[in-house]
């Protein structure tokens, strides 16, 4: 990879393109670090889902892709919703063909919001029908800290209503659509094609997200959970950046450790990866 240097906020809305030798696409913005698309080789279109309704400017995440939650899953503390990492400009550290890293420090912003100096990193590498996204986050201050973190990643599929879910049999969830309750899963795989936001707990290391004509590999290491959300029509319907259908062509599996914090001594550092495979 050859190095580059940072690029003012005003640059962080042009996309990085990446094209590996054997033609497996990606483009992520330095804003946020947030992957718009990634085609496997031999593939035309992207696995990942973006709205076409999604706004990009200052301070709105991106609507699709695989946004970087950090250092707070959700509403689930005080700051806002899934913390700050996703609407600030990160610097590109390197950049090849087959990957790249980006990198966010502490800012005057950011330390009144969470008031502790860390370093985060996240490195895309491709590999024909393969694609791994790694976050690393170091603590650069004297004092520990604790965050939750997660890939919010958004798939694309062809219809909702085909796709299956295979590989969270026997998991206890929480469901925040029906009662915020602990529940286990019993189905497998999970059907899918009505509104659903739940935490997987202990999550398994693959799950396999399959169509009709296709399939997925799900892997991650390093987060403890996983979460499940499509937002159905109803709740689309309430969503300024998405079309009304686009609820019919996602799914978000996210790699995340959501509801107990990593803590982190100063000095330490963390890393959680999620790998998608195509089939």
């Amino acid at each position: 990879m050859s190095q580059a240097s940072a690029a003012p906020f005003a640059d962080a809305f042009n996309p990085l393109a990446l094209q590996a030798a054997d033609g497996a696409r990606l483009e992520v913005l330095p804003y946020g670090a947030h992957l718009l698309s990634w085609v496997p080789a031999g593939e035309r279109d992207s696995r990942l889902f973006l709205s076409t309704a999604a706004e990009y400017r200052q301070g709105v995440s991106v609507r699709g892709g695989i946004p970087v939650v950090f250092p707070q899953f959700s509403g689930h503390g005080s700051l806002p919703k899934h913390g700050f990492a996703r609407v600030q400009a990160w610097d590109t550290l390197q950049q090849g063909p087959s990957g790249c890293r980006l990198r966010l420090r502490e800012s005057a912003q950011t330390l009144v919001l969470w008031p502790h100096p860390f370093e985060l990193q996240l490195d895309l590498a491709l590999e024909a029908n393969r694609l791994q996204v790694a976050l690393t986050v170091l603590n650069t201050g004297t004092s520990a800290f604790e965050f939750t973190v997660a890939l919010h990643s958004y798939l694309q599929v062809g219809d909702i209503h085909h796709a299956r879910l295979h590989g969270l049999q026997g998991r206890r969830y929480l469901d925040a659509v029906r009662d915020r309750e602990h529940h286990v899963q019993h189905d497998e795989p999970l059907v899918l094609g009505e509104w659903i936001d739940r935490i997987y707990f202990d999550a398994p290391g693959e799950l396999l997200l399959e169509e009709p004509s296709r399939r997925l590999r799900i892997r991650q290491e390093g987060f403890t959970d996983t979460v499940v959300w499509n937002p159905a029509a109803a709740l689309t319907a309430t969503l300024p950046d998405m079309q009304p259908d686009d609820w019919r062509r996602m799914l978000c599996v996210e790699a995340g450790t959501t509801v107990t914090p990593v803590r982190l001594e100063p000095g330490q550092r963390w890393r959680g990866a999620q790998i998608l495979v195509a089939e």
